[in-house]
């Protein structure tokens, strides 16, 4: 059985692999895994590939996965939630992000201003999830790359047109319950999440993708991630708005 097919059916039947059994050992290898994970997804599972993610954005994170820079994965149809059952995932965590919107195809030669621009900025929450054991932190980059970026479920408020001005170095503050849990600064992700968008939209022409208009793209963690509990969560932004996900 190929990685790919070890992955994939990790993910249909809920049933989480050892960590280093797919033998995954570069960059390379684990994004030409992710492209075939997601084609059996689309074909096999009736999903729809709705945009992608961007992890690994602030120094702290890439220095747990031994990384120099950013990584992505795929979104479909079945990441993108109003709720969430815990009994759904693995061993799921949470994060406060921002989404954006895509409205416009965005292009290798726009500026980060030119992203914002394209785009509807919402408040969002991603829970990562990986099909491993005990997967955080102890994956490898290479494992991380291959599971989609530990795509698990992205959910995001009222959007609304922003600019560059708006969304930089502002502030998350997460709740749970009604008790503050997490507080964190969209300087983060590196340093603005424009720039994490920039990013993708580069990696992604490398690999011959382009960004579409209609794509959603999670750009990347205000905070290191909390473990999931049951409950109800919120995500309050300055100059975004606030988001809400009930966990059952």
């Amino acid at each position: 059985m190929s990685a790919a097919d070890e992955l994939y059916e990790a993910y249909v039947e809920k049933v989480p692999l050892a960590l280093g059994s797919i033998g995954v050992a570069s960059l390379e290898e684990a994004y030409q895994i992710q492209e075939q994970v997601l084609k059996m997804k689309i074909n096999d599972n009736d999903e729809i590939l709705r945009g992608y993610k961007v992890s690994l954005t602030s120094e702290e994170t890439q220095d747990i996965f031994n990384h120099d820079e950013p990584l992505y994965g795929a979104l479909t149809n079945k990441n993108l939630i109003n709720n969430a059952k815990y009994s759904d995932y693995n061993e799921p965590k949470l994060e406060m992000e921002i989404a954006f919107l895509v409205q416009e195809n965005l292009s290798i030669d726009d500026s980060e201003e030119d992203i914002i621009r394209k785009c509807l900025i919402a408040p969002g929450l991603e829970i990562p999830d990986g099909r491993y054991k005990d997967w955080f932190p102890n994956a490898s980059k290479y494992e991380i790359v291959a599971d989609s970026a530990v795509a698990g479920g992205v959910t995001f408020g009222q959007s609304d047109f922003s600019t560059y001005e708006k969304l930089d170095d502002i502030k998350g503050v997460l709740t749970l319950d009604g008790e503050v849990i997490k507080e964190g600064r969209s300087s983060e992700v590196m340093g603005h999440p424009a720039k994490a968008v920039k990013w993708l939209i580069g990696k992604l022409h490398a690999h011959g993708k382009i960004v579409e208009a209609g794509k959603v793209i999670s750009s990347g963690t205000f905070n290191l991630p909390v473990e999931l509990e049951k409950g109800y969560y919120e995500a309050v932004y300055e100059n975004i708005g606030k988001v809400s996900l009930e966990v059952k």
